[in-house]
C-alpha cells in the first residue's frame, strides 16, 4: 500500500482515506522505502478532502506495537477486522464510495473476530444486502464468478443449486455490462471431470448446471456450458468468452493466477459500492522484505477509481476511495 500511494498519480487520482494503525503505515513506509506525505487524523468525522495527499485515520488498535510479521495472530487480524469495519463505516456515512484493500489473511480476520464465512459475506450483512453476492477475479480482459467460494470442498456439491447457478451468471453478465462490454460471452464450468461425461461421473451437469445455462440463454443471454473446467480456460484465454463462470473456489483461481498472477484483482460483486483487492493474496513469506509488486493492487485500485466515479454520493463529496491498510 505504502508503494500504490507513493506514486504522485495515484493520489491525485482520488481522495484518499487511509485507515489502519499509524505504526503500521510508518512501518510499511519503511520497509517500502518511501515517504508519503500524510495528514493524520483519529476521527472518521474529521476527515476533510485533501487533494493531492493521504489522510490517515489512525485506529490505534495496536496500541503503537507493531504485531509478529509474517504470521497469523489474533492482535494483527483484530487490527485488520476494525480497519475494514470503519471503512464500511466510511461508505455508510457517505464519506467514501469504494473501498480498497491490501490483501486480508482470512484466518487472522476470523481469530480476529470475524464470524462470516469472509470479508465480502461479512460487508453483505453490514451493508443489508439480501441478493446474491460473490468474488469476481479479473486477469487481463477476463473475468470469473463462482457458486461457492469458501466452504469446504467435501461440501461444495450441496451448496450448489440451480438458482445458485443463475445468479453467478447474472452477476457476472450485468458487471461486464456496466465495464461496457454490450453482449457479453459467458462460459459455465462443469462440477465434475469431464463435465459429467454424460452423467456418468455425476449428474449435476445435467440436473443442474444446463438448466440454469438454458434459463440464461432464454432470457437473451449469450451463455454456454457446461464445459470441463480443465479445457474451458483455454478457450477463454483465446479470446472466445469473457468471462467464466465456476462451481467452487480453486476451480477458477488456479487457471487465472497461471495467466496472470501479479496482476490479478479480485472484486466483491454485489456491494452497493466497488470493493477490491489484489488476487495475489497476504504473501507471509515474503513479509517485511521489501518485495511485495504493486500490478495487481494498482489495477484494483484503478477499477476502484473509475467504478466509484459512478456511485451516488453526498453533494459535500468528491470522488474518495477508502483504503484499508
Amino acid at each position: 500500500m505504502a508503494r500504490l500511494l507513493a506514486l504522485p498519480a495515484n493520489r491525485t487520482a482520488a481522495n484518499l482515506l487511509l485507515i489502519g494503525d499509524a505504526c503500521v503505515w510508518k512501518d510499511g513506509q519503511a520497509i517500502a522505502g518511501v515517504d508519503v506525505p500524510t495528514h493524520t487524523i483519529t476521527e472518521l468525522a474529521d476527515y476533510v478532502a485533501r487533494p493531492g495527499d493521504v489522510t490517515l485515520l489512525d485506529l490505534d488498535t495496536l496500541g503503537g506495537k507493531l504485531p509478529v510479521r509474517g504470521q497469523s495472530t489474533e492482535e494483527a487480524g483484530r487490527a485488520s477486522f476494525i480497519a475494514m469495519e470503519k471503512a464500511i463505516d466510511a461508505v455508510s456515512a457517505g464519506v467514501a464510495q469504494a473501498i480498497v484493500f491490501a490483501p486480508l489473511n482470512k484466518h487472522s480476520l476470523r481469530i480476529g473476530g470475524l464470524d462470516a464465512e469472509d470479508e465480502l459475506r461479512h460487508m453483505q450483512q453490514r451493508f443489508g444486502v439480501e441478493s446474491f453476492v460473490c468474488e469476481f477475479n479479473i486477469a487481463e480482459c477476463l473475468w470469473t464468478s463462482r457458486v461457492t467460494s469458501h466452504v469446504p470442498v467435501r461440501e461444495i456439491a450441496d451448496h450448489i443449486d440451480q438458482q445458485g447457478v443463475e445468479d453467478a451468471i447474472a452477476i457476472i453478465w450485468g458487471a461486464l455490462r456496466q465495464a461496457g462490454i454490450e453482449s457479453p460471452r459467458v462460459a459455465v464450468c462443469g462440477l465434475n471431470p469431464h463435465a459429467g461425461d454424460g452423467g456418468s461421473i455425476g449428474r449435476e451437469e445435467i440436473d443442474i448446471i444446463a438448466p440454469a445455462v438454458q434459463a440464461a440463454q432464454r432470457s437473451g443471454k449469450k451463455v454456454l456450458g457446461p464445459f470441463p473446467s480443465d479445457t474451458v480456460f483455454i478457450a477463454a484465454q483465446r479470446g472466445d468468452f469473457d468471462a467464466v463462470v465456476c462451481m467452487y473456489h480453486d476451480q477458477g483461481q488456479i487457471a487465472m493466477k497461471l495467466m496472470g498472477f501479479d496482476k490479478g484483482v479480485t472484486l466483491h460483486g454485489g456491494l452497493p459500492v466497488p470493493v477490491a483487492t489484489s488476487a495475489s493474496g497476504s504473501a507471509f513469506d515474503i513479509a517485511g522484505k521489501g518485495l511485495a509488486k504493486i500490478h495487481g493492487l494498482q489495477r484494483a485500485f484503478d477499477l476502484c477509481v473509475r467504478m466509484g466515479a459512478a456511485v451516488p454520493r453526498n453533494a459535500a463529496t468528491s470522488r474518495i476511495a477508502a483504503v484499508t491498510a
